[in-house]
């Protein structure tokens, strides 16, 4: 894992500190308790490529503030987004809130956890 800088790390904490975050056996219930919610994948285009969480969606950290309202125009609808870590993903999380969505939920541990965990993965 790569080490961040402490500007960067600096924006991710002011972004934790406004927005919600849950961990993958929380995300986990609430699917098998069959609340809705879309399951965003905001790494990069090779990311998803070689392997993303069953089940999500790509919209990548540099498109998803310019395309969200057009693919859902529903401020309602309850988003769980994910990248690597967590990081890249509580930032468009923080954004997607500034943007007037209500339900935005960062995954804490993303992808390197789900995988760490041995749980399903969807490759090429």
């Amino acid at each position: 894992m790569s080490q961040h800088n402490q500007a960067f790390l600096k924006l991710v904490n002011d972004a934790r500190s406004r927005i919600r975050e849950i961990d993958i056996e929380t995300m986990l219930k609430m699917k098998d308790s069959g609340e809705s919610f879309i399951l965003v994948d905001v790494r990069e285009q090779d990311e998803w490529a070689a392997g993303h969480l069953p089940d999500a969606v790509y919209m990548g950290k540099g498109v998803i503030e310019r395309d969200i309202q057009a693919k859902f125009p529903d401020t309602e609808t309850t988003f769980v987004l994910y990248c690597g870590g967590g990081f890249r993903s509580a930032l468009a999380t923080d954004n997607l809130v500034k943007m007037g969505y209500k339900n935005c939920i960062n995954l804490d541990g993303g992808f390197r956890r789900w995988k760490e965990l041995g749980l399903t993965l969807v490759s090429p």
